[in-house]
C-alpha cells in the first residue's frame, strides 16, 4: 500500500453535491461520501479525468459549501478524489463545522 499523502485526516460524511467541470460547464448531481479540510471523495459512477479543474458545491443539513478544485484522481466507475483550491470564508466556515461535527461521530462510534 502506499503511504497516506492527506496533510489532514479525511471523514465519513454523506451528503449531496453537484460538480461543475469549469471548462465544459457540464454538471454532474453526485454525492459526497468523504471529507477533509483540504479535499473530498465524491462518488460518481462516471468519473471525471484527473486534472480537471471543477467548483464543488456541497450541501447538508440546510448548510452549503462551494469551492473551486482539481480532480486529483480518478476511480472508473467509483468516484474522484478532490483537491479545494478556493473557498471563502463563509464556506470555509461551513466546512470546519462539517468535519468538527464528522470527527465526533466517527470518535463516539469508536
Amino acid at each position: 500500500m502506499g503511504q497516506e499523502r492527506r496533510r489532514t485526516p479525511r471523514f465519513p460524511f454523506v451528503a449531496a453535491a453537484e460538480v461543475v467541470d469549469t471548462a465544459g460547464g457540464v454538471r454532474i448531481v453526485a454525492r459526497v461520501s468523504e471529507l477533509s479540510l483540504y479535499g473530498c471523495y465524491i462518488d460518481m459512477t462516471n468519473p471525471l479525468p484527473e486534472g480537471t479543474s471543477i467548483l464543488v458545491k456541497i450541501d447538508s443539513g440546510g448548510r452549503h459549501l462551494e469551492a473551486s478544485g482539481k480532480v486529483v484522481y480518478s476511480v472508473p466507475h467509483l468516484g474522484i478524489g478532490v483537491s479545494f483550491h478556493e473557498v471563502s470564508i463563509q464556506s470555509l466556515i461551513v466546512l470546519k463545522e462539517w468535519l468538527v461535527l464528522a470527527a465526533q461521530a466517527k470518535y463516539q462510534l469508536g
